[in-house]
């Protein structure tokens, strides 16, 4: 059986939308080899729809010359969640890509069933928070920024119902981010 991986940077305040505001911190190497090790561990890429039109434009062009995660996005196969994106679209897209259908937790359970790997999935707000109600999420990864943005969509909002989670694993890094390893209580 497979697991789910997801990984997020977040401001303090929990905000994940337009994640542009990191940059201003930098890219600690060690952060890339940590980012490595969970896209290492993966079989596929689960992606909701919104992150999936954000993603492909921006990593399909990408060679390993650019970015080094550029074979893992590009080559791996994306699993969109959408109840609007059919499986010639997605390909047609983003290569190596299909949908899911809709946002349905058997669906999610069958294909996590059916991998010997993991399922990485990075922003995907909508679908994370989904997956997080339906414990379908083995491991989150927060990378916690130093900053307070005050405004924005927040990966928690305002009415989440509480979740307890376990403390697995943390990391400082040199820019001040901290990775935050969570799994289920």
């Amino acid at each position: 059986m497979g697991s789910i991986a997801v990984h997020e940077f977040v401001s303090l305040d929990g905000v994940f939308e337009d994640p542009s505001w990191t940059m201003e911190y930098g890219f600690d190497p060690e952060m890339g080899d940590d980012l490595a090790r969970i896209m290492g561990a993966s079989e596929a890429i689960l992606l909701g729809r919104r992150t999936f039109e954000m993603f492909a434009p921006a990593w399909s062009t990408r060679t390993s010359a650019d970015d080094p995660g550029a074979p893992f996005f590009n080559d791996t196969e994306k699993l969109v969640v959408s109840s609007t994106l059919d499986d010639a679209a997605a390909e047609a897209t983003w290569a190596n890509s299909r949908s899911l259908g809709g946002c349905d937790a058997e669906r999610v359970r069958e294909v996590k069933a059916g991998m010997s790997g993991g399922l990485y999935v990075s922003g995907s707000g909508s679908l994370v928070r989904a997956l997080l109600a339906d414990r379908l999420v083995d491991a989150l990864h927060l990378f916690v920024y130093p900053v307070v943005r005050g405004s924005g969509a927040r990966l928690f909002p305002e009415g989440t119902p509480e979740s307890r989670l376990r403390l697995r694993q943390y990391d400082a890094y040199a820019n001040g981010v901290l990775h935050l390893l969570y799994s289920p209580a």
